[in-house]
């Protein structure tokens, strides 16, 4: 079970659809969960998960598959 980006399922990056089809949940949760933390847990704002996100987005390779 390899982390990659989703070519298919993406709405940015498609960092989110990877991680949700890797782990088979939603996509919308996984975007979902990622906006929340964002938000609503302290020292977890929005510039650093921008900034984790924007990482993954670079580091991961894309899927040939989804």
């Amino acid at each position: 079970m390899t982390l990659r980006r989703a070519r298919r399922d993406r709405w940015i990056l498609g960092v989110c659809g990877g991680i949700a089809h890797t782990y088979g949940t939603s996509p919308t949760g996984v975007r979902l969960l990622t906006v929340l933390l964002a938000i609503i847990i302290p020292g977890c704002s929005v510039v650093p998960t921008f900034l984790v996100y924007l990482g993954l987005g670079v580091i991961l390779p894309a899927s040939d598959e989804f």
